[in-house]
């Protein structure tokens, strides 16, 4: 009976599709396939851009199809290339390319100097940059060139040969987890971690080392990480390089972390999200607390950026401000990133990267069994490593200890807060959130703020421009202590500037930075930026 069944049905099946061409018959599968393929192709650009970018993507690449279109695209983006470099071609003739026939000797050290003094001044003019005070050649300056020059041979990848640097690293780390509540019963007592080149290769190792954590006991293989969108841009550099997927979520009002906008976009594949204490943007510290309950509860790895706040929060607390938990005391904290290059006075290309506990940090490490050139181990990016910087962090934290560190963050805070009154006390502008720390933004919906920092530039200022709202911050340092009252007699003489003479400076950058804003197509930008970038090293 069975057998007759499917002999019916096999019978009428052929009697359907002899009507079609066996090519046709063919190529149905494969064309339905391909569609799926491209349907798939279009839902996965929607999910990660949304309806409107996706659109306006598409549209423009339509457009780019037809040549002349794409050479006019092309020339009015290399013009936008053009006004970012400020003539820095020209600035390369005369470069050395080659080996000279006969070297320079000792007469080369005259060569750098002569080349330094082309360098714009910087003492106290920059946001954040230097965060050592006094001058270069002296002090705290002269200290940690000193220790950098002593252990400049060194290499902590040879540890049984330099084994003075790896003790100091081991101590420049367990010192920096102390500050960052290391002690505290509720870390579990096993933190650890490692030295890095700075902020951007502790963020890179802690997603990479969450990745394969939650691969290991979750099995995940297709990684998403949330982060808002005030968090550094070394999340997306992890994207890109460990294959994550980047789910960014809108700050709240307050412009911090959205914990239930972060919360909705949590699904079986996300592998940690992210919290600042406190943001590069505004200097406002997320809800940690909030976000580690978070974390806790869906299982997934929690990092915080401390890169800012590492040396500063610790003692700000210490002296009374109302500083909000952030460090490992907070439960589901699973790494921290902080930079001792930063706050810390080390030397430049020195920051920490700390995990909750071994467990977290073993999939850090690389080891390789299978290499001809012997059995291989590293705990970094990279393999060879400067142990002349990791000297120069262990001698600026020992130097300075625990006082040092106090009275260095209650002149900081005390100028930023002078900094916040003094901006308040100019009507055109409004800072941007409550900054908890050192770096203050703001903004203005009267002038253009842009144009206020292009003065302020010709005035010997480096800020930083912002977008999303339109601002500029500047990031307090030991640099700044002495001269506050001049950036803020600068600032209201630019405003007063741009109110007389609205419109751009002639060489600013306002132009660029609003058009950029305002650009829909957020691909066409970082196509200016790639090209910018690749005429520019």
């Amino acid at each position: 009976m069975e057998t007759s069944y499917f002999s019916h049905v096999r019978a009428a099946a052929n009697s359907f599709l002899s009507q079609y061409e066996p090519l046709t018959l063919v190529l149905a599968p494969l064309l339905a396939v391909v569609t799926a393929r491209l349907i798939q192709c279009l839902v996965d650009v929607v999910n990660e851009k949304g309806v409107k970018a996706a659109v306006l993507g598409f549209l423009i690449g339509s457009a780019k199809l037809v040549p002349a279109v794409k050479r006019y695209i092309d020339a009015e983006k290399q013009k936008v290339v053009d006004k970012l470099q400020s003539g820095s071609k020209s600035k390369r003739d005369g470069w050395i390319t080659e080996l000279p026939r006969t070297g320079l000797g000792e007469g080369v050290i005259e060569k750098m100097k002569e080349e330094k003094r082309n360098d714009v001044v910087w003492q106290g003019k920059c946001s954040g940059t230097v965060y050592i005070g006094g001058s270069e050649s002296e002090g705290h300056f002269t200290l940690i060139n000193e220790a950098c020059s002593m252990f400049a041979h060194t290499n902590p990848l040879h540890m049984d040969v330099f084994q003075s640097v790896a003790r100091f690293e081991g101590e420049v780390v367990a010192m920096t987890a102390t500050l960052l509540g290391s002690k505290e019963k509720a870390s579990g007592g096993q933190i650890c971690g490692n030295m890095t080149s700075g902020g951007t290769e502790s963020i890179l190792l802690a997603v990479k080392s969450s990745r394969d954590y939650m691969k290991a006991k979750r099995g995940i293989t297709r990684p998403e990480m949330i982060i808002p969108e005030s968090a550094h841009s070394a999340y997306d550099k992890a994207a890109q390089y460990f294959n994550i997927k980047l789910v960014r979520v809108p700050v709240n009002k307050e412009f911090q972390a959205d914990v239930k906008g972060i919360r909705r976009r949590i699904n079986k594949n996300t592998i940690l999200i992210v919290g600042s204490s406190p943001g590069f943007p505004h200097g406002i510290i997320d809800p940690i607390e909030e976000l580690g309950e978070l974390a806790s509860s869906f299982g997934i790895c929690f990092h915080v950026d401390l890169c800012l706040g590492g040396f500063v929060l610790p003692f700000a607390r210490k002296l009374g401000y109302p500083i909000p938990p952030f460090d490992f005391s907070v439960e589901g904290v699973t790494s921290i990133s902080v930079d001792v290059h930063k706050y810390g006075l080390a030397p430049k290309g020195t920051s920490v990267v700390l995990y909750r506990n071994h467990d977290i940090r073993k999939h850090q490490f690389v080891a390789v069994t299978e290499w001809s050139g012997g059995l291989y181990v590293s705990p970094t990016i990279a393999g060879s490593r400067p142990g002349s910087l990791i000297a120069g962090a262990w001698a600026a934290m020992v130097s300075l200890g625990q006082e040092g560190y106090l009275n260095n963050t209650r002149e900081i805070m005390e100028v930023s807060k002078k900094l916040q009154k003094g901006i308040k006390d100019i009507p055109e502008f409004f800072i941007i959130g409550r900054p908890d720390m050192t770096i203050v933004a703001f903004g203005s919906d009267v002038i253009d703020i842009f144009e206020v920092n292009d003065i302020l530039s010709s005035k010997g200022w480096h800020l930083n421009a912002l977008q999303r709202p339109n601002s500029i911050h500047i990031c307090v340092t030991l640099q700044h202590v002495l001269v506050i009252d001049d950036f803020l007699s600068d600032l209201k003489e630019s405003v007063q500037t741009v109110k007389r003479n609205p419109g751009p400076v002639n060489g600013g950058l306002a132009p660029i930075y609003g058009a950029a804003g305002k650009m829909p197509d957020r691909g066409m930008v970082q196509e200016l930026l790639v090209n910018f970038m690749d005429s520019s090293c």
